[in-house]
């Protein structure tokens, strides 16, 4: 048989093992918590569903649409930026719509990465950061993301031990696993160091709405000059649970929005014209959507971190995104995160996923998502006090 060299560069799937693991379990019968995937269990909100439905009935909609997206939709996300933060971007030339951010990380990398290319990732990272680049040939250095650090001293000390010299910088804050936060002044300080080294800047602003106790996370293209280094990604998927609609932007430097909409104008045809009518009125229409979804997590997070207080394990509460990375406990710090992960899967009932599956700068974590409603992760924290008590 053939070999196929770029998929021999990708690392088995831990959470291929978490995922087979909990399968065996329910079909024995077991009632399993799964707070691992990260996937919305809030229903998207219904004015957007129904205009949906609507759209579906019109037979021109059936046909291909365009890769970049319908022009009322860039326009809508070019106004969401203008009342969120006020950023100035023009539809045509500063926006394109993704098939959610994934494949639009995949294909931009596809566009602007040469092989042996130079790219800096945070560490740990959620797969597709490093991998899309991987995929496109380039070569990755990581970025620790620590408590308690400063990710920009970091990020110079490697730009610094690097050679070649790095071309892209790719950051995600609020960042996932870790819910690490930054501020303006951090991305102010981003901008600079990226003009002065001639970096392109990647900004996964998936998050972008999901913050807590009054935190407002900036957007990276808030700050003046942002768009003459980098682009921002941002997606609909937290903000409007709509996970399964892939819907996604590419929005700031015009030359890097170009190279995408190029691409894409090779491999995909866009999304199906329906959704993308649906998603002009998630970003045009009533937002009291979004606040309450918001709340919804924040209620979620209070009650985990409030029950693995009460099981022994104390958590700071993340401020954004909707997960909790969690230090392994003390007890159980001879084991790896998969082996502990394992553990909570067989002792309590509940699927979390390892910190490992983020890259080996997460060992020692495991990440909660918060998609399960209070009373479910109520019995989850019940069944890790008794797992963490045995």
């Amino acid at each position: 048989m053939h070999e196929f060299s770029r998929v021999k560069r990708l690392p088995p799937y831990v959470f291929a093992i978490v995922n087979k693991l909990k399968m065996d379990a329910r079909q024995k019968g077991e009632d399993i918590i799964d707070l691992g995937m990260g996937n919305p269990d809030l229903p998207t909100p219904q004015h957007i569903v129904d205009k949906l439905t609507e759209a579906a009935q019109m037979p021109k909609n059936h046909r291909y649409s365009a890769s970049k997206g319908i022009t009322q939709l860039r326009l809508a996300v070019c106004e969401w930026y203008k009342r969120r933060y006020d950023v100035d971007l023009d539809h045509e030339t500063e926006a394109v719509a993704t098939i959610g951010s994934k494949e639009g990380l995949s294909h931009l990398a596809y566009a602007i990465v040469d092989p042996g290319d130079l790219i800096l990732t945070p560490a740990p990272a959620y797969p597709i950061h490093p991998y899309s680049f991987i995929l496109a040939g380039g070569d990755v250095r990581s970025i620790p993301v620590q408590r308690g650090a400063d990710f920009f001293v970091a990020m110079e000390e490697v730009f610094r031990n690097a050679w070649p010299r790095p071309k892209i910088l790719l950051i995600n804050f609020p960042h996932n696993p870790t819910t690490t936060c930054t501020d303006i002044e951090f991305f102010k300080k981003i901008v600079d160091f990226a003009k002065e080294n001639n970096v392109i800047v990647l900004h996964d602003f998936a998050y972008a709405e999901l913050a807590f106790d009054g935190y407002k996370p900036p957007s990276f293209l808030q700050v003046p000059g942002a768009k003459d280094v980098g682009v921002e990604f941002y997606s609909l998927t937290k903000t409007y649970s709509m996970a399964g609609w892939r819907v996604g932007f590419c929005c700031g430097n015009r030359e890097i929005v170009g190279a995408l909409t190029t691409i894409k104008s090779y491999l995909d045809y866009g999304m199906f014209q329906p959704i993308q009518i649906a998603s002009i009125i998630a970003l045009r229409g009533p937002q009291e959507c979004v606040g309450e979804i918001v709340q919804t997590y924040q209620n979620r997070r209070d009650v985990l971190i409030q029950g693995l207080k009460n099981a022994g394990w104390d958590i700071e509460p993340p401020k954004a995104t909707m997960f909790v990375w969690a230090p392994i406990p003390e007890r159980f710090k001879q084991m790896d995160s998969l082996e502990f992960t394992k553990y909570l899967l067989k002792e309590a009932g509940v699927a979390v996923s390892p910190g490992i599956g983020f890259g080996p700068a997460g060992e020692g974590f495991v990440r909660f998502a918060l998609v399960e409603n209070e009373h479910r992760i109520k019995q989850a924290c019940r069944g890790i006090k008794k797992a963490l008590n045995k």
